[in-house]
């Protein structure tokens, strides 16, 4: 796979959750994750912070670039 796509792919993976992540918010009309009875311990919350590592990672192991 070269690097665009998988750029392309854990981009499109949080973009994903960050739509599922906003529609639970609407839901629990909270704007922030930190404000909702639900956060510590909430999967969808754990699946979004684990696609945004991955976006950031690419996918690879360990630190990741800010730049």
């Amino acid at each position: 796979m070269n690097n665009a796509t998988d750029t392309d792919k854990y981009t499109h993976a949080l973009d994903e959750k960050i739509i599922i992540l906003q529609e639970c918010q609407r839901d629990k009309k909270v704007t922030s994750c930190s404000k909702c009875e639900a956060f510590i311990g909430c999967k969808l919350r754990g699946e979004y912070v684990k696609a945004a590592y991955e976006s950031m990672t690419k996918g690879q192991q360990g630190s990741f670039d800010f730049n």
